[in-house]
């Protein structure tokens, strides 16, 4: 799937807000991405609860990461300026 932003799609999604409607546009393409590597949606029925929790938490862990990463990045460049 390519989609671009453009003023039909903002139309057709209804939202006057840019910002949400790029943020769509990356669910729709990040969604048809997993599906192309994965083969599944989260609409499979093979996980349990606890599974899907799971999941959750591994994928907050990687959130932590990164944030980390970003923050003694944004520390170094604040100590560089003094």
């Amino acid at each position: 799937m390519t989609i671009k932003p453009n003023k039909t799609v903002k139309f057709e999604m209804g939202v006057a807000d840019n910002n949400v409607n790029e943020l769509c546009l990356e669910y729709m393409k990040r969604a048809d991405h997993g599906f192309d590597k994965y083969g599944v949606t989260t609409e499979r029925r093979d996980l349990d609860l606890m599974q899907w929790i799971q999941h959750l938490k591994e994928e907050l862990m990687d959130a932590t990461v990164y944030i980390h990463r970003i923050q003694k990045e944004l520390k170094e460049k604040q100590d560089d300026l003094k």
